[in-house]
């Protein structure tokens, strides 16, 4: 069942997204070589307890996972893409990492992720965090009222295929709101002028992620960790977004600031 959210449950969504978008931005400049993966994850239990905001992560057990997550953030480093386990390993000159939360406050949920390089940046890997972004900010330009889902799917697919990246159809985007996962399922790669339609107060989770050299995944022994098959670099980038009557709404918009070194921040649809 898909929940249309009021204007004013949209506004409630874009609190807990700004904080959402700040805590992230934060995060990836505190991610640099040396910091411990367990640094980052403390520092965003520490935040999320200040804001009095409550992890979407914690005690999250679905089908796929092994036991119940007992993390606030997911951090994926170089091949891993989705739900790495915070862990102790601390970061290498060169690694690309995937940063991604979800957070409720007030009862209102929202979820964003990004990749950064840290330290010295292979130019293939930046090139790859640059696809998602594009491809993030394309899905984001076609969830207009009136259109279909499989637009979105379609842009951040074509934006894929424009890089000479494949796209993985198991895991996407998602519908959110009270919770962090609802209908509908929002693929990365689809057919135009397919699927429902997008009407306003519709709120849904966008996040192109790609391998570099496969569409194959493979799961780590903790029942979490989703790597590329192959072993090839992996980035991922998310926002929230709300369907309004003016157009999309992006709801975990971080700080421009926090764009200022292309090496490290995201630059598209931030």
């Amino acid at each position: 069942m898909i929940e249309l959210k009021s204007a004013e449950e949209i506004g409630r969504m874009a609190v807990t997204g700004q904080f959402v978008g700040e805590l992230l931005a934060e995060l990836s400049g505190i991610a640099t070589v040396g910091v411990n993966l367990m640094d980052l994850e403390h520092h965003a239990r520490r935040r999320i307890r200040e804001r009095g905001a409550e992890s979407c992560y914690w005690d999250y057990a679905p089908s796929f996972g092994r036991g119940p997550f007992r993390n606030v953030l997911c951090l994926s480093v170089n091949d891993a893409v989705l739900h790495g386990l915070p862990r102790d390993y601390v970061l290498r000159d060169g690694d690309l990492l995937s940063i991604d939360m979800a957070a409720g406050i007030d009862g209102w949920v929202a979820d964003s992720a990004l990749s950064v390089i840290v330290g010295t940046p292979d130019p293939a890997d930046l090139r790859l965090i640059e696809a998602t972004e594009v491809a993030l900010a394309a899905g984001i330009t076609a969830a207009q009222p009136g259109g279909r889902l499989g637009d979105v799917s379609a842009a951040i697919g074509e934006v894929a295929h424009s890089y000479g990246y494949t796209v993985n159809g198991e895991f996407g985007g998602h519908g959110i709101g009270r919770t962090m996962h609802e209908a509908p399922h929002v693929a990365n790669s689809g057919r135009a002028r397919r699927g429902m339609k997008l009407v306003p107060g519709l709120t849904i989770a966008i996040e192109p992620w790609f391998c570099r050299t496969t569409d194959r995944i493979r799961f780590d022994a903790d029942g979490w960790t989703i790597r590329s098959a192959d072993g090839s670099r992996t980035a991922h980038s998310e926002h929230t977004v709300a369907i309004t009557d003016a157009g999309p709404q992006v709801l975990t918009r971080r700080p421009t600031h926090a764009t200022a070194d292309s090496t490290r921040k995201p630059a598209a649809a931030s």
